[in-house]
C-alpha cells in the first residue's frame, strides 16, 4: 500500500472530497471521527494535509470489510506522523487480518444456518 508523504495542510475538504471520492459532508464526517485531521486557517476553514483523501479511501475499504469508523480511526492512531511505506503495510496487514476473521466467522454462521436448526440457537 502506497501513500503519499504528509505535507502541509494546504487541501480544501472539496479538494479532499473529490479526490477521495466522497462527499464534502462526508470528510467533515471522518474528520470528526478522527480518521482525517484538519488545521484551521485565520479565516476558520479548514485545510488537511495530502494524506487526508488516501486515509478516506482506506478507510472506505475498511468500512466493507466491517470496521467502524471508530475502529479504522484507533488503526490510524497508531501511525507516526509522518508514516512510512511499512507503516501503512502494518495498516493493510491490520485490515487483512480482521477480513479473514470476520469472513471465518460469517461462513460459520452461514453454516449454521444451513444445518436447519434454529436461527434463535445460533
Amino acid at each position: 500500500m502506497t501513500v503519499q508523504a504528509s505535507g502541509a495542510y494546504t487541501l480544501t475538504v472539496g479538494e479532499v472530497a473529490a479526490a477521495s471520492g466522497v462527499a464534502a459532508s462526508a470528510v467533515r464526517f471522518y474528520e470528526q471521527h478522527g480518521v482525517v485531521h484538519a488545521q484551521r486557517t485565520a479565516g476558520d476553514q479548514r485545510r488537511f494535509d495530502d494524506s487526508a483523501a488516501c486515509r478516506i479511501r482506506v478507510a472506505k475499504v475498511a468500512q466493507r470489510v466491517g470496521l467502524t469508523v471508530r475502529e479504522i480511526a484507533e488503526i490510524f492512531d497508531r501511525l507516526p506522523e509522518q508514516p512510512r511505506p511499512e507503516d501503512w503495510g502494518q495498516v493493510a496487514e491490520t485490515l487483512i487480518r480482521e477480513a479473514e476473521e470476520r469472513t471465518a466467522a460469517l461462513r460459520s454462521y452461514l453454516s449454521q444456518m444451513r444445518s436447519g436448526g434454529r436461527l434463535c440457537e445460533m
